[in-house]
């Protein structure tokens, strides 16, 4: 028998998305091995027409330099009737490139992990001959989860929490097509990640200084070079780790800082899972895979700021859950880290301890054995 072909649709706008889409993948091919060919399609950049195939590039300008108005438009399509205003005009504009899509990339089961695609791409599938595909959402965000991901035609809605869950019944779902799965992790932060001590000798760090690492997504997203600085001037007693992620302009700017401390600057790294294991306090913007990833090894969180719109709601997840502390701006990061490591070991492993209480982390799990269900309903 054939493998069925399962079609992600996403964007690299942020790393969020691909992150979930590539977790989802793996728990297939970990619980379901050689029953599933996964492909991963970037929806905007191959299918759509300008402006929109530049949203990977035009989203982390818009967020960084214009706040404001991104958190204004979030809240003002986050509505049905209005959300659904808007993606009327993006089916009508995206149409003609998603029905080439479904030409170029046919599936057995589609999983859509971003809050655009699921409208437009469920018309399109319509528009077809023949019998749909099932269709699965798997919803990224935390809290406050935009209207966009509610498409009621879907055959399963997937959420990470009861508020994700709640807000998909007040946009139309059915308790039928939603699942409280909890948040997405990669199962590579759940399955055998080191101790500490073997994660800081793969890594090269020092085996007992404190280490804090300092996060700002996949495009170095947020004021991570003035909260490094601000850091830098505490010469506090720890040791130190910026992961610029794709931004190379932000990674030559910190490799010219005379640091204080011991002090590593990396670009997008492939161990983050090992670098989390070896960390004691991470700095990150309020980004649901951060948190998520986490939480699955027991690591206290700073959260340097949010997204407007769907990142608000995650600092509220975590200080309700007690997985760390909201402090928006640099000298707030310095304060934070100071008055954490100012508490010692003892202190860091209550908070690490705290942490660890969240759970269970297993959606990767819940959401493969749902994909595989929709899947073999079709056999």
């Amino acid at each position: 028998m054939r493998p069925k072909r399962v079609v992600f649709l996403m964007s690299d706008t942020g790393a969020g998305h691909r992150a979930a889409a590539s977790a989802i993948r793996a728990g297939l091919q970990e619980r379901y091995p050689g029953e599933y060919l996964c492909e991963l399609v970037d929806v905007p950049r191959r299918y759509t027409p300008f402006p929109f195939k530049y949203l990977p590039e035009l989203y982390p300008r818009w967020v960084n330099r214009a706040r404001r108005s991104w958190g204004l438009s979030f809240r003002l399509t986050d509505a049905p009737d209005r959300s659904r205003l808007v993606m009327d005009v993006l089916n009508h504009l995206w149409g003609r490139g998603l029905r080439r899509m479904l030409a170029e990339h046919p599936g057995d089961v589609f999983v859509c992990v971003h809050a655009l695609f699921s409208y437009p791409t469920m018309r399109a599938l319509r528009a077809q001959p023949g019998p749909r595909p099932p269709f699965v959402t798997v919803v990224t965000d935390l809290v406050t989860t935009h209207a966009w991901w509610f498409e009621p035609e879907v055959d399963r809605c997937l959420v990470p929490t009861p508020d994700a869950y709640a807000r998909g019944l007040v946009y139309g779902l059915s308790p039928a097509q939603l699942r409280l799965t909890g948040p997405l992790v990669h199962p590579r932060f759940l399955n055998g990640l080191p101790g500490k001590d073997e994660a800081r000798r793969m890594l090269g760090l020092h085996p007992r200084l404190p280490a804090v690492v300092l996060v700002g997504g996949g495009e170095g997203m947020g004021p991570v070079y003035r909260i490094a600085r601000a850091l830098n001037a505490r010469r506090l007693d720890m040791q130190f780790v910026v992961v610029a992620g794709r931004n190379r302009a932000l990674r030559r700017r910190l490799e010219k800082v005379p640091w204080c401390q011991p002090t590593l600057i990396t670009s997008f790294v492939h161990t983050m899972p090992e670098l989390m294991a070896a960390a004691d306090i991470l700095v990150t913007k309020a980004g649901p895979a951060t948190i998520g990833e986490a939480c699955a090894v027991g690591l206290p969180v700073v959260l340097s700021g949010a997204v407007p719109g769907q990142e608000e709601g995650n600092v509220a997840f975590v200080l309700r859950h007690q997985l760390g502390a909201y402090a928006p701006g640099p000298a707030a990061v310095a304060d934070t880290v100071a008055a954490w490591l100012a508490e010692g070991a003892p202190g860091l492993a209550r908070r690490a301890a705290a942490v660890r209480q969240f759970g269970p982390l297993d959606a990767v799990w819940a959401i493969a054995a749902e994909i595989h269900q929709q899947a073999t309903r079709i056999s």
